[in-house]
């Protein structure tokens, strides 16, 4: 495999971190991922030489609205579709709240909007508290042996009352990669709108929302190299109708009707530079790679590229590490069956240990993870683990090294030998 660990480490200057002398190993990547040093110089940049609101006659304004249009456009390539279609704000929590609202102004009482014991609560809340107006909130279940969504019951609870489907494309707490193609057209086939939280899954593969035929999908570019800026999606047929909440000046045509207030500009230049970020990586190491779908752009093309190269370079060392830690006495892993998608994410308890003692201890020597429910929350509660601490996670991202991995399993067993 053409790809230069060397160089792509070389792009971040926080991996150059220490903590109580051992070099720092980010392994929390599903919380965020560090930044490489062109997102970095892209906001600085704006803020120095374009830091002006829109629409002006001058120049600083005039190059935010160039900006502010590229950024959309980056965007779109990323995801698959027209930069009209683009839509930024402050996450994607919020995002989909404002979403939430703007769908269920349409809603009636006895409507039904599913969710399912997955996703993360970005995904899940937004929807709940429609149940103020009367509809009704189903769920899904999770099937806690293999950490994946019930498709029978998914089937079993879309019926023509159903007007709103929202599920995640990859978990961010075990990381099961689920069959969201099949699932959107499941709820099409009952007429709902679906909405897919792919802010995990952006990091972990290429995201084609034409092909998937979803009609909004969410992610957060602090989750792929950039800033923290939330990502929302909406086909255009599905978007221009929704009613969003606004101000009276604001536009009333997309994206621009559910962006509220002035946006962060920064935030935009950053998650372009890191879509550029991406592509450049895929134009560098991912020749190989065939490329689909209709005449994608360059940039579409070496993001594709980009974003296999990635995978297959982390889901070696994931699969390391579950092997190890699955040989481990008191140790248990959580996630899918060998064989199913899944991200380069691994979840871990150690038996009559809490998860937050473990995180402590392994964070002490510069190995930084995660523990808990990380908003994950119905999930933690469906697998028994609440009282425990949650879980560990340990995520892997492109500039993790075989060594990084090799320095926690050494830590694991030592707190295992302890317990």
């Amino acid at each position: 495999m053409n790809y230069d660990i060397s160089y792509i480490r070389s792009q971040f200057p926080a991996l150059s971190m220490k903590v109580n002398g051992y070099p720092a190993a980010f392994l929390d990547g599903p919380g965020g991922t560090q930044v490489p040093q062109r997102v970095i110089d892209a906001m600085v940049n704006y803020l120095i030489y374009a830091n002006a609101n829109i629409e002006g006659f001058f120049k600083t304004s005039v190059d935010s609205d160039e900006l502010m249009l590229e950024s959309r456009k980056a965007l779109a390539d990323f995801l698959g579709c027209s930069w009209q279609e683009i839509a930024f704000g402050d996450n994607s929590t919020t995002l989909n709240f404002k979403l939430a609202l703007a769908l269920g102004r349409d809603l009636k009482k006895g409507d039904q909007v599913l969710i399912t014991q997955i996703d993360h609560e970005a995904n899940r809340g937004p929807w709940e508290s429609l149940s103020e107006k009367g509809i009704e909130v189903r769920e899904v279940s999770v099937d806690i042996d293999t950490c994946t969504i019930d498709m029978e019951d998914f089937q079993a609870k879309l019926t023509e009352k159903t007007k709103v489907a929202a599920f995640t494309y990859a978990s961010n707490a075990v990381g099961t990669i689920s069959d969201v193609q099949r699932m959107i057209r499941m709820a099409h086939d009952v007429g709902a709108i679906t909405v897919v939280d792919a802010v995990h899954y952006a990091l972990h593969g290429p995201i084609d929302v034409k092909a998937i035929d979803t009609d909004f999908l969410l992610c957060s570019a602090y989750k792929f190299f950039g800033p923290h800026i939330g990502v929302l999606y909406g086909k255009k047929s599905i978007f221009d109708r929704v009613r969003t909440y606004k101000v009276r000046p604001q536009y009333d045509t997309i994206p621009d009707k559910i962006e509220t207030g002035t946006l962060n500009h920064e935030g935009m230049v950053g998650a372009m530079a890191a879509v550029e970020f991406i592509a450049d990586i895929g134009e560098k190491f991912g020749k190989s790679y065939e490329y689909g779908g209709d005449n994608p752009s360059k940039r579409r093309k070496n993001l594709l590229a980009g974003m296999l190269s990635f995978e297959d370079y982390e889901i070696p060392l994931a699969l390391h590490l579950i092997n190890e830690l699955k040989s481990l006495d008191k140790v248990n892993v959580y996630g899918p069956p060998i064989g199913h998608p899944r991200t380069s994410t691994v979840s871990f308890t150690v038996k009559g240990t809490h998860s937050k003692q473990i995180a402590k201890s392994l964070g002490e020597k510069g190995l930084f993870v995660w523990d808990g429910d990380f908003f994950a929350t119905r999930l933690v509660e469906r697998l028994g683990l609440v009282d425990q601490g949650g879980l560990v996670r340990v995520g892997l991202a492109p500039y993790n090294t075989i060594e990084e991995i090799d320095r926690l399993i050494i830590e694991v067993k030592k707190i295992v030998k302890e317990v």
